[in-house]
């Protein structure tokens, strides 16, 4: 599997396996099956309600000598309500996922919410049927609890998750352990070139969440559009002999830019996993950069009732 150097000498690998989304009943089969296949990078978060799940399939890989922990990279998150109860919200995560550290921890959006217990991960309405904000908890102090979870050993490594650019240089400037990561969606209709390039500037590696726009759950949640229908993605995945997936894939490796696609389906983990194997051209590379829609497809406002990214 290849990797990439973290700002801390940490290696992560390139393609990891996101987790959000899958079933519970689905998440034992699809981890070992993808441990099976050459995955090793895992990213899970408290939100999703599967750690238990997850830390349980792990522990069944690491016990019956499938894998080493060592050669697995494990990300969790810590979610909005728990913005003030960063290190207790760390440890309860460790504990679902029965783990002594975390590969990587990240801040899961740069938005403190009510909060309803540690690890509960509600997202509180208020009595206008909006997302209950905490106004009381700076980003500021929310990281420098991320930092006391590296400081604690409980982390190797922490990072932003849906930071905007402004939000991750302010991050930069009070920051005394650097982000090592900036996990944001980006893909093929929403290039964020910019936000990419300022990470890459500033030595925080920009990694793709949804790197295929969410395909067909984005379009029912959300009723975005999908990248994968795009008529330049089919010739160039005609070309190549590869699947509109790959391509949308490999062009985010091509600018360094790491990716979690989700899938549990065995063939589609070995195909994800294929895109190591070949390289795009500069001119389709350059062709698929002339197709940005700037289309966000992951849309919170629907349930939480204001646009966060107002």
């Amino acid at each position: 599997m290849s990797t990439i150097t973290l700002n801390n000498g940490f290696e992560m690998p390139v393609i990891g396996l996101g987790l959000w989304r899958l079933e519970k009943e689905e998440l034992r089969n699809t981890i070992l099956n993808a441990i099976k296949l050459g995955y090793r990078h895992f990213d899970a978060a408290a939100h999703y309600k599967t750690e238990v799940d997850v830390g349980n399939a792990i522990a069944e890989a690491i016990q019956s000598g499938l894998v080493k922990r060592e050669e697995l990279f494990i990300t969790s998150k810590v979610w909005n309500s728990d913005h003030g109860h960063v290190v207790e919200a760390c440890k309860n995560s460790l504990k679902k996922l029965q783990l002594d550290y975390l590969d990587l921890y990240l801040v899961h959006y740069p938005l403190a919410t009510k909060h309803n217990g540690v690890g509960a991960t509600a997202s509180l309405l208020d009595e206008n049927k909006v997302l209950d904000i905490d106004v009381t908890v700076s980003l500021e102090t929310t990281w420098h609890d991320m930092e006391k979870t590296v400081d604690l050993g409980l982390v190797r490594s922490i990072g932003l998750s849906n930071y905007e650019l402004f939000l991750t240089r302010d991050c930069l400037s009070y920051a005394k352990i650097k982000p090592q990561v900036s996990q944001f969606e980006t893909h093929p209709y929403f290039q964020r070139e910019s936000l990419v390039r300022f990470c890459k500037k500033h030595g925080v590696i920009p990694m793709a969440h949804t790197p295929l726009g969410g395909a067909t759950a984005n379009v029912k949640a959300f009723g975005s559009i999908s990248p994968l229908e795009d008529p330049i993605l089919l010739a160039l995945a005609k070309k190549y002999q590869k699947s509109v997936a790959q391509i949308a894939l490999r062009w985010n490796l091509e600018r360094d830019t790491p990716v979690i696609p989700k899938s549990s389906k065995v063939e589609r983990l070995k195909e994800n996993l294929e895109v190591l194997n070949f390289k795009l051209e500069k001119e389709d590379i350059e062709l698929i950069n002339t197709i940005d829609k700037k289309f966000r497809t992951t849309l919170p406002s629907l349930s939480w009732g204001v646009d966060v990214y107002a």
